[in-house]
């Protein structure tokens, strides 16, 4: 019962109506395929072609034998035609691991297996109660190999210390550790018998491997198979997209240098720096630590090819656009003073200048050494089948990727070799009922009759295929090229999103026109657009004066039903989308009269919206108790029936001439 005022007064009520209603998902690609640069199987959003260039290079220098260009140029027409937003994917052939720098040294030497020479002030050793009598270690000679090492200690009034032997103080002791000896074990003649304490400021570190580095993209040639520096530390040929490292500036008293990435084909008399860090820090209390301030963060993609999933480790973003930190060796901070200055002892571990460049990637694109245009086989694009497993397998996941077009150029259907990989596809995206495939049946200078057979092992609503080839001009080389329909096909789609709405068919003079395409493959008559229609395939034809146009619309579904038609089946992804938005926010809320009325109260509004822009005809929405009688209720339940009449395209338009007599009455 609502409270009421009885008497005069004030009564303070609340009435929230600041709900946030869930807003339609944004149109967006997804794409697949090798590219020139960045980490492969870890899919990146770009959204703009430029930022693709950044983040995954254009075209290999080669030119067109690489293959490349047709995912640049996928992503090239996307954008060209409205695109918003594209999800890419890089393959690779082979598994992928990045390169890691040369050592990072400080040029001091190592306390490890049987290096015997070593930095200055390595040890400091002090009396436990008469501090007067310590002593800082300046120099000493070893045996052994470290971990059981014999150390001869002169201290710096010139007192010699008999042998220590660190193997009395057990193994595994780490950087800093104090280890405490009997002074009469030393030969050393202290006061009262007291004990000496030695720290061990340098144990176990080695000072040719300060820190590592490691690549973000491929390393060392991340655009050729051939990881490995040629003589004399000279890069390749060819490979301007290497990088390299350098140190510069060190400054040993205030225990900092400056990190610089280059360009990896520059000279030392020409520099080409593509980022600069200064004032590096090793202590990891420093705001300049240099895992903070280059970023150590990856990405790894566990659970194999069937169930991949990503993993983020890491204590700091990465600040770098080419590499992260991958391990600093020094143990402890007790190195440096509050003001981040190393101390004495330290000063010495300050890397040295040097520079050096990455080695160890694999994975890189092999080349299979035929025309792409002409014959694909299984090797395409250097590439099999394979290789794409579990990047598709890794986009299944709608939770955490988002995309209602995704698309494989390259990836043929009549090839064996792509074939599980792309039903695999398929399968993936009809159970995540948001997207759609776009994608090729056969190879360059194939037949109607061998597309139709391509087709008719397929049956699903959820992929649509084009046909014929298509010559366009590389986005990057100005070269042109033969490209299969999907490389051009999703700039269809982004630009009927922007000029109409998802629903409307991504075809037509109106919105199916290729703008870009200098010619297509084939010349398509009327019989051969019937025989590509009567087997869904939809055709790509040529018309005077209006330029080469997309002329169909179909999905792969054989059943003749509303969703047979790519505009339906978007309709449906678009509206299950927003509904399904909708419903998130009622998980876990009373089963209630209250709780229907939400849904209704935006899901109508909604699709009248949708009426109104010539989605549907009608619509009936059912959340009541009708369909949520007790029994529902109890298992809890709450169901919602959703009826639908979608719009049609008018694909088939017949004009009957009536030619009458003169003085005849016009039909009414």
């Amino acid at each position: 019962m609502a409270e009421t005022l009885i008497s005069p007064g004030v009564l303070s009520r609340e009435n929230d109506q600041s709900q946030i209603t869930a807003q339609p998902i944004q149109a967006g690609a997804a794409l697949i395929g090798p590219t020139v640069l960045g980490k492969p199987g870890i899919p990146t959003l770009v959204t703009t072609y430029s930022e693709y260039l950044a983040t995954f290079g254009s075209t290999f220098l080669s030119g067109s034998d690489d293959y490349s260009f047709l995912t640049s140029d996928a992503a090239f027409n996307y954008f060209q035609n409205a695109g918003t937003s594209l999800l890419v994917t890089r393959v690779t052939s082979g598994s992928f691991s990045p390169a890691s720098s040369s050592e990072v040294s400080s040029g001091e030497g190592s306390l490890n297996s049987g290096i015997t020479t070593y930095a200055t002030n390595a040890f400091n050793i002090s009396g436990s109660t008469e501090p007067e009598t310590s002593s800082t270690v300046t120099n000493y000679t070893s045996s052994g190999d470290g971990t059981g090492a014999v150390f001869t200690i002169i201290t710096s009034n010139s007192q010699s210390l008999t042998s220590i032997d660190v193997t009395t103080a057990g193994s595994g002791y780490e950087v800093g550790e104090t280890l405490r000896f009997p002074s009469a074990s030393l030969g050393a003649t202290k006061p009262n018998g007291e004990d000496l304490v030695i720290t061990l400021a340098s144990s176990n570190i080695d000072f040719t491997n300060v820190f590592t580095l490691e690549t973000l993209g491929e390393g060392i040639v991340m655009n050729n198979s051939t990881p490995a520096e040629g003589a004399g530390g000279v890069l390749p040929s060819g490979s301007s997209n290497n990088i390299r490292w350098e140190i510069t500036s060190p400054n040993p008293s205030r225990g900092v240098f400056s990190l610089i990435i280059r360009q990896g084909n520059d000279t030392t008399n020409s520099k080409s720096v593509l980022e600069s860090f200064t004032n590096v820090s090793l202590d990891p209390k420093s705001s300049n630590y240099i895992a903070r301030i280059v970023g150590d963060t990856t990405t790894n993609i566990l659970g194999g090819d069937t169930t991949p999933y990503l993993q983020e480790s890491g204590s700091f973003p990465n600040a770098s656009r080419y590499v992260r930190v991958k391990s600093v060796n020094l143990k402890t901070p007790d190195y440096f003073d509050n003001n981040g200055v190393a101390k004495p002892a330290f000063a010495d571990f300050i890397p040295q200048a040097q520079s050096g460049s990455f080695a160890g990637a694999v994975g890189d694109i092999v080349t299979d050494g035929q025309n792409f245009n002409q014959n694909i086989n299984t090797q395409t694009q250097g590439l099999i089948g394979t290789d794409y497993t579990q990047a598709i397998n890794l986009l299944a996941n709608k939770d955490d990727y988002q995309y209602n077009i995704i698309s494989t150029p390259g990836l043929i259907y009549s090839i064996s070799a792509h074939k599980t990989q792309l039903d695999t596809l398929i399968s993936n995206t009809e159970n995540r009922g948001d997207a759609i495939v776009v994608m090729d049946l056969e190879t360059y200078a194939s037949t109607v009759t061998a597309v139709g057979t391509a087709a008719a092992s397929l049956d699903t609503s959820y992929a649509a295929a084009y046909w014929p080839w298509l010559q366009i001009t590389d986005s990057n080389s100005g070269q042109l090229v033969w490209v299969p329909a999907s490389t051009v096909i999703p700039g269809v789609y982004a630009y009927t999103d922007s000029v109409s709405e998802s629903w409307f068919a991504p075809a037509g003079i109106n919105r199916g026109g290729l703008g870009t395409v200098r010619q297509a493959e084939r010349k398509l008559t009327q019989a051969n657009r019937d025989s590509l229609y009567i087997n869904k395939v939809n055709p790509i034809a040529s018309f005077p004066g209006k330029g080469i146009v997309v002329f169909g619309q179909k999905t792969l579904q054989t059943q003749a039903s509303a969703l047979d038609r790519v505009n339906v089946r978007r309709l449906l992804i678009t509206l299950k989308g927003y509904i399904s938005q909708i419903s998130d926010n009622l998980v876990f809320e009373q089963n209630s009269a209250a709780t229907r009325n939400t849904f209704l109260s935006q899901v109508n509004p909604y699709l009248e919206s949708v009426q109104q822009r010539q989605g549907l005809y009608s619509f009936k929405v059912v959340m009541d108790s009708t369909n949520n009688t007790a029994d529902v209720i109890d298992r809890n339940q709450l169901i919602g029936a959703i009826y639908l009449q979608p719009t049609k395209t008018a694909e088939y338009i017949y004009l009957d001439f009536n030619i009458l007599p003169t003085g005849a009455t016009f039909p009414s």
